[in-house]
């Protein structure tokens, strides 16, 4: 896997970010520190996304008034389809990792 592959899932999940609406703000995103610094981010807003989809489930559930089931579901499918980016990060940077560890010196 190279760089530019990781390079472009990231801008990918930067993209989904600002879809699902848990863009960061602009004073955190200029902040400085490389690839660790936005994967953590990007964690940061998949949690982010899980805990206001769940909240708002729990809100609709308790019955509390100004809680829609469509705006319900359509927050959880987001968190779904960050979550699922996320995990998709996670597999290709650990076989980027099995290929590095298994090039000959």
């Amino acid at each position: 896997m190279s760089i530019a592959a990781i390079e472009s899932v990231l801008q990918q999940m930067r993209v989904t970010s600002l879809q699902t609406g848990i863009a960061q703000p602009a004073a955190e995103a200029a902040e400085p520190g490389g690839f660790a610094a936005e994967l953590r981010r990007s964690l940061d807003n998949i949690s982010t996304a899980q805990t206001k989809a769940y909240g708002q489930a729990e809100d609709f559930e308790m019955g509390k008034p100004g809680v829609a089931l469509n705006d319900v579901m359509v927050d959880l499918q987001k968190a779904n389809v960050a979550f699922q980016t996320g995990l998709q990060v996670r597999n290709r940077l650990v076989s980027a990792y099995q290929e590095i560890m298994s090039m000959q010196a």
